[in-house]
């Protein structure tokens, strides 16, 4: 008994705080049209957005908005060195560019740029292990760009 009634409790000290999961976005937009939905990106975007309302066109003609991935990119840079001169750490930055706009060509967001970094210790003899923690950290660094694109189109007005 005593369990349950904390239990009650602590439901009751969540449910007043405003925690709450975070739900699938709702995107003010009927349909989408993703320019290089063959790409990683593009397919990771369509796969966030099928669980919304928002339907997913195969032609831009289809689309009340249209969105477009800019540009991408991936970079490595040394953070640290040993005493010896070896590598210590690297900094992984993983850069999207993107804009939306309707069919006909007006801007709804102009050109928008997101930028994560993550950190990754280096060592010699863990070459292989490494290689694979940083494609790791790469794939979630995109899905966290996704993530935040989300968020923006769910933030976005459409043009009436």
């Amino acid at each position: 008994m005593r369990s349950q009634i904390l239990a009650f409790g602590l439901v009751l000290l969540l449910a007043g705080c405003g925690f709450q999961l975070r739900g699938s976005a709702t995107l003010p937009f009927e349909s989408v049209y993703i320019e290089g939905a063959g790409s990683e990106m593009g397919v990771e975007l369509t796969r966030a957005i099928r669980p919304t309302q928002t339907r997913v066109v195969e032609t831009p003609e289809e689309a009340q908005a249209i969105v477009q991935i800019a540009s991408q990119g991936r970079e490595k840079r040394i953070l640290s060195l040993s005493a010896a001169g070896r590598v210590n750490e690297f900094h992984l930055f993983y850069r999207v560019g993107f804009r939306v706009r309707d069919q006909a060509g007006k801007d709804i967001m102009p050109l928008q740029q997101i930028e994560l970094r993550r950190e990754i210790t280096f060592n010699d003899s863990q070459t292989l292990a490494k290689e694979s923690e940083e494609s790791l950290l790469y794939r979630d660094m995109q899905t966290d760009a996704v993530q935040q694109i989300l968020r923006r189109l769910a933030a976005a007005k459409p043009v009436r």
